[in-house]
């Protein structure tokens, strides 16, 4: 791995995104422990990507328009419904201990979606990762993967400490129901806005 593309990943895992956005709302509105498995979801969610490029399909969605717009306006879809529940959700903070261990699968399912439904995760590793790779390699296949392996952790490890430092925060907005109410819409708010930059991208 080179220095350049560790720089490079780094930066682009810690810009805010769909996934940044997910993992600070879930770590602030379930604690730290959601927001772990939100950080999960969303990294195994790359794994199509990878996927994807690796086999040659993310060719297939860069050219195949309907492919493309049909993945998109689900992904947008999604986004919606997301910030629908987000918006909807009048319930306590405190989570149900005989439900957390299926609140949490919940939570990473949902995660994991975010980024299998985003056509433009799967052009960016095709775009991206050949980048870093020689034109004289013989393993290219085998390079792509293990750089592809890399930006998940460091996804993981990134979104984790996203998580983490909501939950840090969540403690003092327990106690104040109009705080966490604007949290909520303003979390909501920007699924919306992230949901309607999908929407009117290009490829």
């Amino acid at each position: 791995m080179s220095i350049e593309f560790f720089i490079t990943s780094l930066i682009l895992v810690l810009l805010p995104g769909t996934g940044v956005i997910y993992t600070l709302g879930t770590g602030l509105t379930r604690g730290w422990k959601a927001g772990t498995w939100a950080a999960l979801g969303c990294t195994f969610g790359i794994v199509p990507a990878l996927i994807a490029s690796v086999t040659g399909l993310a060719a297939l969605l860069h050219t195949s328009a309907l492919i493309f717009e049909g993945l998109r306006y689900l992904g947008v879809a999604y986004l919606l419904y997301m910030a629908l529940m987000i918006w909807r959700d009048h319930s306590t903070m405190d989570v149900d201990e005989t439900q957390i261990q299926k609140s949490h699968v919940k939570i990473a399912i949902n995660g994991c979606l975010i980024n299998i439904l985003n056509p433009k995760l799967t052009l960016f590793f095709l775009a991206f990762l050949p980048q870093f790779i020689p034109a004289t390699a013989t393993d290219g296949t085998t390079r792509m993967i293990m750089l592809g392996i890399i930006f998940m952790i460091m996804t993981f490890v990134v979104f984790t400490g996203y998580g983490l430092f909501a939950a840090l925060a969540r403690r003092h907005v327990l106690t104040r129901p109009r705080v966490m109410l604007w949290l909520r819409r303003s979390i909501a708010g920007m699924f919306v806005l992230l949901s309607a930059k999908l929407a009117f991208s290009n490829r």
